[in-house]
Formats: structure tokens, C-alpha cells, sequence
């Protein structure tokens, strides 16, 4: 039977304004990303060793000293502020890199996934290209790399793994894959899947004692280990060298 025709038109109102409703709920909650702490905005002030400077492609981050010929282009976790991740992207920077990371839309990497063209074309003194990227943003960074082999050369994933519709296996990438041992957020079960994904000279660390947030600076991020073992200058420590290592072309 068909609903009396108030009825239809109450629910022809109704139907929309939920759906208004929701869509703003959505936008509030992207606009309202974790992060960051002091630490990281502290560490977006320039000094004597790295340059850092807001442009059009996201933050730059660049050594003083040298020319630097090679670079990585860094996705943000989801619903994390980029700036969070800024102590991680200076200590890379200082080791003779420029490091470019990628503000997103409602701070979510699903939403440009491709952002990094932006970055490489605003650099064409950079020969060599890394990717990294932390959780969603690790994800989408990879599948970026996957679809752009004649330009990217290495990879490394925090707290991350390929979607399905990233095969790197047969890519000879230099890979690293980091993820914490307390880590609450990553699904482990996907993460050992994912690994056919990924080449088979991947470097796989686990950093005893690191969670997921610790990666960047935005605190405590809902369903982590919200006081891990280690600190999380200790985590990035251990990020930054193997990040290091990949641009620097070793491969495991």
C-alpha cells in the first residue's frame, strides 16, 4: 500500500536534513584533527641547519648546508594534523634530505591521494624520490608509489601496509615497514598479509616498546597504548634512521 502522501512528504524532508546533518558531523570531525603539541610546532621554526617554510605544496623542510638532491614526500595519519609529524620531518632534513609533508583535505590522505605530484613538480631540483607515510596516510602514500614507479624509489610505512590495489612486489623499491610493538590501532592480522604487497628485500621492524601515535606529536590518539615503554623521541629515532637508510638507496 502506498503511504498517504503527508507521510511520503515528511519523509522527503526528514531524509535529507539527516543526511545535512551527517554530512556536517563529518566536516566538524575533519576539521578537528589531533595535534599538534609544542614539540612539533616548535619544530617548524627555521634555524642555522634547516630551513622550514609553508608553500602551496605543504611544509617544506630544507638543509642549510649542501645541495640536496634527494627528497621524501610525507602523508599524514588520518585526523592528524601534518604539523604533528614536523619533529620527524626535521630530523630527516637535518640529515641532508628535503622533506616535504602534505597538508590534507579534512586532514584525511584519502581525499588527494595524488598530492604528491604537486610536491615533485615543485621541485625539480630533486632527482630522487622517497614516500612515507604514517596509518591511512602510509596507505595512501603507497598506493601514490605504486602508481608512480618511474618516479618514486623507496617507501617507508609507519603503523601502515598497501591497500589490496597496491601490488609493489615485483617494484624493486627500497621498503621499510615500522610499526610499534604496543601499537593498539593497527590491525595485526592485515599488516602480516599485507606483506605480498610489499618486495621481498622489505625491511621489517618492530620498535619494542612504540605505539602508533608516537610517530608524530598529537598525543594520546583513542584505542592506543596511551602510556607506552618508549618515549616518543625514541620512536622517531629509530623512524628517522631507517628513513634515512632508504633514501640513502640501501636496500634490505
Amino acid at each position: 500500500m502506498n503511504a498517504p502522501p503527508r507521510k511520503a512528504l515528511r519523509w522527503l524532508l526528514v531524509i535529507p536534513a539527516l543526511l545535512l546533518v551527517a554530512v556536517i558531523g563529518f566536516v566538524i570531525w575533519g576539521l578537528t584533527p589531533l595535534g599538534p603539541d609544542p614539540e612539533a610546532l616548535s619544530a617548524l621554526e627555521s634555524d642555522a641547519s634547516v630551513k622550514v617554510e609553508l608553500a602551496d605544496e605543504g611544509w617544506v623542510f630544507t638543509p642549510t648546508s649542501g645541495e640536496a638532491t634527494r627528497g621524501l614526500v610525507f602523508y599524514p595519519g588520518g585526523r592528524v594534523d601534518v604539523r604533528s609529524y614536523a619533529p620527524y620531518a626535521r630530523a630527516v632534513a637535518e640529515r641532508g634530505f628535503v622533506v616535504v609533508m602534505t597538508p590534507m583535505p579534512l586532514s584525511l590522505a584519502v581525499l588527494d591521494a595524488n598530492a604528491a605530484d604537486g610536491v615533485i613538480e615543485a621541485h625539480p631540483e630533486i632527482t630522487g624520490w622517497v614516500t612515507s607515510g604514517h596509518s591511512l596516510g602510509g596507505a595512501m602514500i603507497a598506493q601514490y608509489a605504486s602508481e608512480n614507479l618511474d618516479i618514486v624509489d623507496g617507501l617507508v610505512l609507519l603503523a601502515a601496509y598497501p591497500p589490496d590495489t597496491a601490488d609493489l612486489s615485483g617494484s624493486g623499491l627500497a621498503v621499510a615497514s615500522l610499526v610499534g610493538t604496543q601499537d593498539t590501532v593497527i590491525t595485526r592480522e592485515s599488516l602480516t598479509s599485507s606483506r605480498r604487497f610489499l618486495p621481498a628485500q622489505t625491511l621489517y621492524r618492530d620498535i619494542k616498546g612504540g605505539n602508533h601515535a608516537q610517530f608524530g606529536n598529537y598525543g594520546e590518539q583513542p584505542g592506543d597504548t596511551p602510556d607506552p615503554d618508549l618515549s616518543a623521541a625514541e620512536q622517531q629515532v629509530v623512524a628517522v634512521d631507517e628513513t634515512v637508510r632508504v633514501l640513502e638507496g640501501n636496500k634490505r
